[in-house]
């Protein structure tokens, strides 16, 4: 049954939409009241983010003589918004859709997603990690108790057990699980929680042989193409991912500096990067960054994704040179993160399935592959 057919059967459903509309309301206001800038970026580009984990949607451009130029769905607002920074804009954000391939079949993904991204001028990841704290904070207040709730709505019991009790006022339930939303939230390291919930020592498993043996060990199984990368994900993704964000929003951060191109390597130790994510009963939020300034580092590891993207058999692009002419100018010491929208509408819904946040879910529309 399609959603449309579904919310015509059952208008109470629409409650569960229309969250979607409170939340993007209530994110605007609370960067409008910080004055950052909001920008429309670009949905269609020449050159997409040169990050091999990505596969793009590639299609083709055509002037009025019918002559064709490769074009490129945006994957993200990252780039368009660097470059306005560089020019002087200050602190900005962007509401906007982002399109990535190879992306179905899975409760959580959508190849046509809605993300928020927003950067923070002379801040690095640490304070884009209380950004983030006072942001969901602000949605909770504003969207369940707030202008943006509806007295119909039976959101204020599942998210707030008292208003009187400060404790508890920032306790969610999600998944039939609860939520202290109350900061500071829980940090913890990538060493830290490989040892803690895959009793890996993270110092053997940056050498790829002693990881092959560690992964191997445990059951995983090991391929003729097999990737450092791809043992790091095997693990944390049945072992690690699960785990986080429960009873409190987990911020995971000092991520391994090869899984994170766009963003600063620790001065203390290189080897790992100005990164975090952060996760709600192991659901993963957003993705941060303290942003590569150095135009060329940002060139290198440009070409070695180029490189990474042609061997693993991806759709082939050019990077953005335009962006590393900009980055020669100098963009200004900043940090930023990327949140999936419609992952905040599923924590605000208490669903587990991204389809149920969307009027047209790609599921619906093509049907599976």
């Amino acid at each position: 049954m399609k959603t449309w057919q579904k919310l015509q059967k059952h208008p109470s459903l629409w409650q569960r939409y229309f969250l979607r509309e409170k939340l993007i309301r209530s994110i605007r206001k609370f960067f409008d009241g910080q004055g950052f800038h909001e920008v429309e970026t670009p949905l269609l580009a020449a050159h997409p983010p040169a990050e091999s984990y990505l596969e793009v949607f590639e299609t083709t451009l055509l002037d009025r003589q019918r002559r064709p130029t490769k074009a490129y769905l945006s994957p993200s607002p990252e780039v368009p918004l660097k470059k306005l920074m560089v020019a002087g804009l200050g602190n900005c954000y962007s509401l906007t859709k982002s399109f990535r391939n190879m992306e179905t079949e899975s409760k959580l993904h959508n190849p046509e997603f809605t993300i928020l991204e927003w950067y923070r001028v002379g801040a690095d990841y640490k304070d884009i990690m209380k950004d983030c704290e006072d942001l969901l904070k602000f949605i909770n207040k504003s969207v369940i108790l707030g202008s943006e709730a509806t007295p119909e709505s039976d959101l204020k019991d599942r998210f707030w057990t008292s208003q009187n009790d400060d404790k508890k006022k920032h306790q969610i339930i999600y998944q039939g699980r609860k939520i202290d939303l109350t900061p500071p939230w829980e940090r913890l390291t990538v060493v830290e929680a490989f040892a803690t919930y895959a009793k890996v020592n993270f110092e053997d498993f940056l050498d790829f042989q002693k990881a092959k043996i560690i992964a191997a060990k445990k059951g995983y199984r090991l391929e003729s193409k097999t990737t450092w990368e791809k043992l790091f994900n095997q693990i944390f993704l049945n072992e690690i991912e699960p785990k986080l964000g429960q009873g409190k929003p987990t911020i995971l951060y000092d991520y391994p500096a090869s899984m994170a191109a766009l963003a600063k390597t620790k001065a203390s130790d290189p080897r790992f990067a100005e990164r975090f994510e952060f996760y709600i009963n192991g659901l993963e939020l957003g993705d941060a960054y303290s942003e590569l300034t150095d135009w060329r580092e940002q060139e290198k590891r440009f070409k070695e994704e180029m490189k990474e993207i042609k061997r693993l058999g991806k759709t082939e692009y050019d990077y953005d040179h335009d962006f590393i002419e900009a980055l020669k100018v100098g963009l200004p010491t900043c940090s930023g993160i990327a949140v999936g929208v419609d992952r905040l509408v599923m924590l605000l819904a208490d669903t587990d399935d991204i389809a149920d946040t969307l009027f047209f879910p790609a599921s619906e529309e093509f049907g599976s592959p």
